[in-house]
């Protein structure tokens, strides 16, 4: 087209038509874009928060996000531990998303927020409204717990449930999907769904679609003559696409133990060769307890199942006590119960409907993505015990060790871990704290600092039964060292002397060291057992604090709050 001069009627030349072109052009793309930054100010901001423990609630918080966009929100994703106090309180809309840890307890992210909304009863929340997603366990009493107690405080403090909330189990792919779009037309005042962009750079694996890994390297790391059985592994991911950070899980779909499924049909009184019709075809009984089913561990839909054909008052009894039930379960699976009452019996479909689909296991990665991107390596101790006059194991760790090999596939997924991550400022201190296989992420974590060429120090802590058996990743961390990649290193052998040594004790002696790297920024990590060693680890870094900073016991746990919130103090629990 040829823009011509009014007056004179002469067509501009080629240059100025240019120029006048794109000055319109220009002026266009601005009219748009501004009307697009109008409109996302005009749209309805939806704050979204998580309290999540290894990632399953981040990743439906982001799901949630993009169904809000397509919804024409504005959303907002934030941890409940980056949300700012003011914030929450002040949401019109929101959602909140939670897993529970343990039997009932806040996942650790969602520990300093709680404890601020649940402690203060000054609160008026009558402007929110809100909706709740649980994720839980139902093998646990106090399922979801961590989701009841946000929805009941929420209403208690004014704010208006716009939708009922939902608790998921294990399994929680089909039930968030479905809150996720019974809730948003609710947030939006039924706005139609608009068109957003693709995502196509999200890899195709994921949960609900696995991706078929080799398993390249499976050695043992313990000794022979060790007590235990621990294993290191390494997975190809070579032309998946996928990639992974040092800190981040991953998630390992197993097999059943193909012996503990021929030993639970025959309790059953069943021969394996029944057909089951199933959402995946048509298989045989045994193939689908071995490939699709919860087996070892029993649900309590199976529990009660077992007490009423046994009729047995003791085993009845126990039922109705928790703590009981517990301690009778401990070292008992399903196959000892069923042989404990050897006249139950099942009908293979009966029998299927009381087990729960099998799950995934996560595990701390122990490489660094950036090193191998096309490895994957895990720490694994093996499940091995005896008991009730038979040989147990564990599900996952097992079918890794005994039955997987470099013909099988490996189904996996990665879970990210966002906040469990080596500081962006490669001059920060760190300091890992990871007896037994605890280790694992911070062996990615040095791999990570040396690919970074990182200058900060690494202060490793680690520990476990006896130097000569336990000394996993002897050879590198000795190499760490020697290079000075390993700054520091202390060592705790419980068993290598008379009066046991723990991490815990090793940080003590280290006391005014570790705080003076705190108080340089320095970065405080924890991975390994939750019921007894992180919890001393934490009062061992408690009393360190109190005790060089000359702060008295509140101060010292506001200043470990502060690291929480500054995401300097993570951990990597279980």
């Amino acid at each position: 087209m040829k823009i011509k001069n009014n007056a004179q009627n002469i067509p501009f030349n080629s240059a100025q038509q240019a120029w006048i072109g794109g000055f319109f052009t220009g002026m266009h793309s601005h009219i748009v874009n501004n009307k697009q930054v109008a409109n996302a100010g005009d749209a309805r901001q939806l704050c979204i928060v998580y309290g999540s423990q290894t990632g399953n609630s981040e990743s439906v918080a982001h799901d949630a996000a993009k169904a809000a966009k397509a919804h024409g929100l504005n959303p907002t994703v934030l941890g409940m531990d980056e949300i700012d106090r003011t914030d929450f309180i002040n949401a019109e809309y929101l959602l909140l998303i939670t897993s529970t840890y343990g039997d009932g307890d806040m996942p650790d992210n969602a520990d300093i927020l709680w404890d601020d909304i649940s402690n203060d009863n000054d609160i008026d929340l009558s402007h929110m409204n809100y909706s709740i997603l649980a994720l839980g366990d139902t093998s646990y009493d106090l399922f979801c717990m961590a989701g009841i107690d946000w929805d009941e405080r929420l209403a208690e403090l004014g704010a208006n449930s716009l939708l009922k909330r939902v608790d998921c189990d294990v399994d929680f792919d089909d039930d968030a999907e479905a809150w996720i779009q019974a809730v948003m037309p609710l947030m939006s005042d039924g706005n139609s769904v608009i068109d957003t962009d693709d995502d196509s750079s999200e890899s195709t694996y994921n949960r609900k679609n696995p991706f078929p890994a080799k398993l390249d390297v499976n050695r043992l790391l313990t000794s022979k003559d060790s007590s235990k059985e621990t294993r290191h592994y390494e997975i190809s991911i070579a032309g998946s696409g996928l990639s992974y950070e040092a800190g981040d899980a991953l998630n390992i779909i197993p097999t059943n133990c193909p012996q503990l499924v021929a030993d639970i049909i025959n309790a059953i009184g069943c021969t394996g060769d029944e057909i089951d019709i199933s959402g995946t075809g048509v298989l045989p009984f045994n193939e689908v307890l071995r490939t699709q089913f919860e087996i070892k561990l029993p649900s309590k839909e199976l529990l009660t199942a077992i007490a009423e054909q046994a009729n047995n008052a003791e085993f009845n009894v126990l039922l109705e006590d928790k703590d009981k039930l517990a301690d009778y379960l401990w070292g008992r699976d399903t196959l000892d119960l069923l042989r404990q009452f050897p006249a139950v019996q099942f009908a293979h479909t009966d029998f299927i409907a009381l087990l729960k689909p099998l799950q995934h296991r996560a595990y701390s990665i122990s490489s660094s993505g950036k090193a191998n991107p096309d490895s994957v390596h895990l720490t694994i101790a093996s499940v091995r015990y005896d008991s009730y006059d038979r040989e147990h194991k564990g599900v996952c760790s097992t079918y890794l060790a005994d039955i997987a090999d470099e013909n099988s596939e490996i189904r996996c997924f990665f879970s990210p871990n966002k906040a469990f991550r080596v500081p962006e400022n490669n001059d920060l201190p760190i300091i890992m704290v990871g007896p037994g296989t605890g280790i694992a992420p911070f062996r990615a974590f040095l791999q990570e600092r040396e690919f970074r060429q990182a200058k900060g120090s690494n202060w490793l802590f680690f520990g476990d039964r006896n130097a000569s058996t336990d000394f996993i990743y002897q050879d590198e961390v000795e190499a760490m060292q020697k290079s000075g990649l390993l700054t520091k290193l202390d060592l705790a052998f419980s068993r290598d002397q008379e009066e046991k040594i723990y991490v815990q004790d090793c940080m003590r002696n280290n006391g005014a060291e570790l705080f003076s790297q705190l108080e340089q920024g320095g970065y405080f990590f924890i991975c390994g057992d939750a019921q007894r060693m992180a919890k001393d680890v934490e009062v061992a870094l408690h009393d360190i604090i109190a005790t060089y900073g000359k702060l008295s016991k509140e101060q010292a746990v506001d200043y470990v709050n502060q690291l929480k919130k500054d995401k300097r103090y993570v951990r990597d629990v279980y």
